[in-house]
């Protein structure tokens, strides 16, 4: 049975090139399973369901090596499971005519050794294209936040509204529900606000 695997690393990556691939080359839009998350691990979804569905014969495509991890143990550890302990093949269509373990198994313990090596170096490429990933976003966003960019939810101020809203509130002219309601603050966020602001005040 022929099986594919798509993944991309963020909800907001588009799939849809990889699954074409997969259309291509016939195979089933219900045993191609799709991932949107990371590839620091293994821990996904559509991965582990996949794990569970494949059987001895079978044959998984993957646009790239690095689609299906980020992770130079795992990777091998994975691609081993799947066609040495299952039994099943893997092809990686961007490089498949180093990557298909079909070709490896005809060669025999030659085969293996030559896999092996295949596999060492390209996951630790695709380990160290993730590091340089997180490298450039860490970079990224220090530069931002140098240049006055700020992430986050933005920080609910002290401002005139609160400090009238406040003085009502301690005169007992409202309650803390109305007082909450009238800055639009949550509970946690106005308590807070009012310790920032009792400590500025000389009570």
């Amino acid at each position: 049975m022929k099986i594919g695997y798509v993944r991309v690393s963020t909800k907001d990556q588009n799939t849809q090139r990889q699954i074409n691939k997969m259309k291509e080359l016939g195979i089933e839009e219900r045993y191609t399973f799709v991932d949107k998350a990371s590839g620091k691990d293994f821990d996904r979804p559509q991965y582990q369901a996949l794990r569970l569905v494949i059987r001895e014969g079978d044959l998984i495509y993957i646009d790239a090596l690095d689609r299906l991890g980020r992770d130079y143990e795992g990777i091998i550890r994975e691609w081993k499971y799947i066609t040495r302990e299952v039994n099943a093949d893997i092809v990686v269509l961007e490089n498949e005519t180093l990557f298909d373990s079909r070709k490896f198994k005809t060669m025999g313990d030659l085969g293996r050794l030559m896999e092996d090596q295949f596999l060492s170096l390209l996951s630790y490429v695709a380990e160290q294209e993730r590091k340089k990933s997180k490298q450039r976003q860490a970079e990224g966003i220090e530069v931002a936040i140098s240049q006055g960019i700020k992430f986050g939810r933005p920080r609910q101020e002290i401002n005139g509204e609160f400090i009238e809203v406040y003085f009502k509130w301690k005169k007992g002219e409202i309650k803390a529900v109305e007082a909450m309601r009238k800055v639009k603050m949550k509970p946690n966020t106005f308590y807070r606000r009012v310790s920032d602001y009792e400590k500025t005040m000389d009570l």
